[in-house]
Parts: structure tokens; sequence; C-alpha cells
């Protein structure tokens, strides 16, 4: 997730115009991103070069933007889920947003980080392998930094995810 380029990003995002096979092809990939070409093919009563051709397409075209490994953080040994909101200090908004973004997002912890507009400049999502461990990141990589105005942190029970979002770059 490149937030850095979002903060930059033109705000003209273009809606693509999907058909009825295009919206079957992101459903069934949403729902499993490793479907074989020639099983997508038969789920859409297409041949397997139709259905290839169409993903290539919708590649093409930016609605695809990639596949992505769902990882059990349990089995990694960083089964504390945590999400953090944090809010940046006044002034220099700009340099501040996107330094903090850049420095935050390469940590081995983090697992996504939201830019948002609202009470919070930041959500960021975590994975430690307990409470000790989730407070030192806490306190060394985001308290720590001068640009931080305050954090707010919210443990996670239990999630479930629906679809992966694009990132925002």
């Amino acid at each position: 997730m490149n937030l850095g380029n979002a903060v930059n990003a033109p705000k003209d995002v273009r809606t693509v115009e999907l058909d009825e096979t295009d919206r079957r092809i992101v459903s069934l990939l949403s729902a499993d991103g490793r479907l074989a070409n020639v099983d997508l093919a038969a789920a859409l009563g297409v041949a397997p070069s139709t259905a290839h051709a169409r993903v290539r397409s919708l590649l093409e075209r930016g609605v695809i933007t990639g596949f992505h490994a769902s990882i059990d953080q349990r089995t990694l040994g960083t089964g504390l889920q945590a999400v953090i909101g944090v809010t940046l200090r006044p002034g220099s908004r700009q340099e501040n947003i996107t330094a903090f973004s850049e420095e935050v997002r390469r940590l081995p912890q983090v697992i996504q980080v939201f830019f948002l507009g609202g009470a919070d400049d930041f959500l960021v999502h975590v994975a430690a392998d307990g409470s000790a461990a989730l407070r030192e990141f806490v306190v060394e990589h985001l308290s720590a930094q001068s640009s931080v105005a305050s954090t707010r942190t919210s443990i996670v029970f239990d999630y479930h995810r629906n679809v992966v979002a694009a990132a925002f770059d």
C-alpha cells in the first residue's frame, strides 16, 4: 500500500464500465484469487481463451490490481491484532502525513494503513506476538514520532474479510 502517493494522487478516478461477465469474474476471483482459468471459464460458461482475455482486460483497465494471499497471523506467532487510531499534530500537515505514512507502512508489524478524514488521521492495523510487543510498537514507532499528537489502540477480537481492497496508489 503506497499512501504517500495517495496523498498526492489525482482526485478524478474514473469508473470503469463492467458488463455482467466482468462482474462475475470479479466476484469469483474475489472469493478465490487462485481459481484456475479453466475453472473460471467453466463457471462463466465461456472458452478458457475468453476467460483469460477478459481477466487480462480487467487487469489492464485497473479493475483487478493484484492477487493476494490471506495469512493467519496466529501461525506466524503474531496473533494479537490491533487497530490504532493516530492523530497528527497541526502544522506542516502535508509533510507530516507523507512522512508518517511512508515510515509506518514499512514496519513489519503493520498489516494495513488507512489515511482518513475524520477524528483520526490514520488507522494502523498491526499484528504482534503479545500485549508487551503491541505496547512497544505503539510507544517506539508511533508515540515517539514528533508529528504524532495521540494514539488510540483497539484490540481486534475477531474479524471477517469479504474482499481485499486495492491499494490507494
